[in-house]
């Protein structure tokens, strides 16, 4: 099946990359080590956007937790999987800091990587936390800093 986005430029290069964030970002997670030791041990570096992502996410960490935590309705951040937390943490920092990227193309990409890598009630789930914390992050701009 042909990507539907093979038109819109960088649409396949970002995915690519957001799946390589998830790589680094999981690996981090299970070792509890830092997506900047993770990117070391690499043999070939992930695309920059990957590294801005995975770089990103584990910077903003705390502040990104406690967004999604206040978005995860009677759920707590630690019984997510991990998969759908790094997922839902990707995402968020996205919306933060990407205004270049649409709030429609970030939750797609979201809901296309639980599809592919968690389980069958993810992609519902994390859809609509992270359309709450895009509700909550895309009224203001500024990322994180509020610059």
């Amino acid at each position: 099946m042909p990507d539907s986005g093979a038109s819109i430029p960088g649409f396949g290069f970002r995915r690519e990359s957001r799946e390589d964030a998830l790589a680094v970002l999981y690996e981090a997670e299970i070792s509890g080590g830092s997506a900047a030791e993770v990117l070391a041990r690499r043999e070939a570096p992930p695309s920059l956007y990957a590294q801005e992502l995975a770089l990103g996410v584990d910077g903003d960490r705390l502040a990104i937790n406690a967004l999604v935590s206040r978005n995860l309705f009677d759920w707590r951040l630690e019984r997510l999987a991990v998969i759908d937390r790094v997922v839902a943490q990707i995402a968020s920092w996205e919306l933060l800091n990407r205004s270049d990227v649409p709030t429609g193309v970030v939750l797609s990409e979201a809901v296309a990587l639980a599809t592919q890598y968690s389980s069958a009630e993810s992609p519902r789930f994390l859809n609509g936390v992270l359309r709450a914390v895009a509700d909550e992050t895309r009224l203001h701009s500024g990322g994180l800093s509020g610059g």
